[in-house]
């Protein structure tokens, strides 16, 4: 039996969310668990905090089923909460740190928040306090920040602010600790042993980029059990491991890594804001052996750093990617010594669900993500006749079935209907392939496609065509109105340090190799570090907002 087969048949040891740390604590002691640059907790230490986190929040009338919100940039009081929730048997809402105030409402009313954290720390210019004011109007004037009782966000009853300050309507740091007092660890514990694989963990939030935010709760067995197949099995992690990782904690990026860390007793490594040169020395001066930056802009930002030096990768075994084949083809060339990863997933699948093994063939890495995980089930399936294709490598919808499901999108019993067909498959909305050994690729989102005169056009076909050009790094496609076509494709790019193009430049690389109709029309540059992005991901209907707004200004009434 090879040793791939042999961890695919193995059993997994599937623990509640919250049991984690306990567990992590009486195996691997004092030995580091998590470690931000100027803070870190060994993991008994971080079994404890999370015990008086549950302690504070129960003492705050924090039930099992209750949601507790936590709006935070990465800390390690984001870690706490999120754990001592789960040893309550709560919901953890992580709220993602880039909402604006009607987001955040939304989010607030939709899971229905009994508590939110949140913190002083300036995450990305953001003032945690201020939004949370403009959001829930009467917060500010609060007559008791204990038990509030706001029109505009019935079920909350505290806002607890964790660091140096307590803003109008909210409890600070010190209340929350004493909240805890009269809670005894005993009763965390009993809590704890109540808790049911299939009982919900967290809500995530996915983007929404183009509507409300959508809750996807997700079970206990659904984190633990992803996670333990993705990164401790598929990625071979083990104790000696460093694991970088610069994703926020509000991401399913995060907390799957996060949790394989816990199981494997490897040391988990981030920081509150990801600053290339920060990053740089953090994974030289902690010894990084696992770089799970995963998304171009963090990599290349990487890659790309006049302040790079090879000592930052020297001890790097396995590095993450999710980009289009060519873009990760240059990834993988700048640091050939690395095993390069990939991987397929969504919010609602649990974060992921195939993984790519370090010991695929070179040329299977750039183009697919790896088998599905042992236990879930992906088919590909004819769009029009809704019959699974068998064929290899043809196009079509992936749809999925397994442990890893999400419990169905929170408050929406039709948009589920619609998602789940009678057998349990669930629609991801994406488009994929499998090839001859199961491999899956990603070929784009189902709704990322453009209209042209008639012909179905996908977005990534073009991004991917784009960055072939030497001098381009990232690119993005939308499509904008045109009164011949319907719809025409229109690129942002960002391009390679030091590199130069003309828009001009780059509709030429596109011409006589691409589809005339697939030939971008429109060409902008976006600098490094100025994408407009929801936790992970560019949020293409800004690009396609701004070049809009942008075309209006210039000929008015004109599409």
């Amino acid at each position: 039996m090879s040793e791939r087969t042999a961890a695919d048949a193995a059993w997994t040891e599937v623990a509640p969310f919250g049991d984690l740390p306990v567990r992590a604590a009486a195996r691997f002691g004092d030995r580091d668990a998590v470690v931000f640059p100027d803070r870190r907790h060994g993991f008994a230490a971080l079994s404890a905090a999370s015990v008086r986190a549950a302690r504070s929040l129960a003492g705050l009338g924090v039930r099992a089923g209750d949601r507790v919100g936590i709006l935070m940039p990465n800390c390690m009081e984001f870690v706490e909460v999120l754990f001592g929730a789960a040893m309550l048997g709560a919901w953890a809402v992580p709220v993602n740190a880039r909402y604006k105030e009607r987001e955040l409402a939304h989010v607030v009313r939709d899971a229905g928040l009994k508590v939110l954290l949140t913190s002083d720390l300036i995450d990305e210019h953001v003032d945690f306090a201020q939004l949370l004011h403009r959001a829930l109007p009467g917060l500010a004037g609060a007559p008791d920040p204990a038990s509030l009782a706001l029109e505009s966000a019935p079920l909350l009853r505290t806002v607890a602010l964790l660091g140096d300050s307590t803003p109008a309507g909210m409890i600070g740091r010190a209340a929350f600790e004493a909240a805890g007092e009269a809670v005894d660890e005993a009763e965390v514990h009993r809590a704890r042993a109540r808790v049911r694989l299939r009982d919900v963990a967290v809500m995530m939030y996915t983007s929404g980029t183009t509507a409300d935010p959508k809750g996807c709760p997700l079970s206990h067995e659904a984190l633990v059990r992803t996670s333990v197949a993705a990164c401790r099995d598929r990625l071979e992690l083990t104790a000696a491991d460093r694991f970088w990782d610069p994703l926020p904690l509000f991401h399913m990026s995060a907390i799957l890594p996060l949790i394989g860390c816990l199981d494997a007793g490897a040391a988990y490594l981030t920081l509150t804001h990801f600053e290339p040169g920060a990053a740089l020395a953090q994974l030289r001066d902690e010894r990084a052996t696992v770089c799970f930056s995963t998304f171009p802009p963090i990599t290349t930002a990487l890659l790309n750093h006049p302040d790079r030096d090879a000592d930052a990768f020297a001890r790097i075994r396995l590095m993450n990617n999710v980009a289009p084949p060519d873009a990760l083809r240059r990834i993988h060339a700048a640091l050939p010594a690395v095993k390069h990863t990939n991987a397929y997933g969504l919010t609602e699948c649990g974060g992921v669900a195939a993984f790519s093994h370090p010991d695929d063939p070179p040329e299977k890495r750039p183009v697919t993500s790896g088998r599905p995980l042992p236990g879930i089930e992906l088919q590909i399936r004819d769009a029009e006749m809704g019959a699974p294709i068998d064929e290899p490598n043809r196009r079509g919808q992936i749809w999925m079935r397994g442990y890893c499901l999400f419990e169905g999108y929170h408050n929406a019993p039709a948009k589920n209907a619609e998602c789940f067909d009678a057998d349990g498959w669930f629609n991801t909305g994406d488009l994929g392939a499998l090839d001859e050994d199961g491999r899956v690729s990603f070929l784009g989102r189902e709704k990322d496609m453009l209209k042209v005169g008639g012909e179905n056009v996908a977005a990534l076909e073009i991004e991917s065509w784009l960055q072939t050009h030497p001098a381009v790094t990232i690119a993005q496609v939308v499509g904008v109105p045109d009164e011949r076509y319907d719809e025409v494709p229109a690129a942002f790019v960002e391009l390679a340090p030091g590199a130069e193009a003309a828009p001009d430049e780059l509709i030429g690389w596109c011409r006589g190799r691409i589809a005339s109709f697939k030939v971008p029309r429109h060409v902008r540059f976006v600098a490094p570090g100025e994408w407009p992005m929801s936790a992970t991901k560019v949020r293409k209907f800004e690009l396609r907002e701004r070049l809009l707004a942008e075309l209006e200004a210039v000929a008015p009434g004109q599409p």
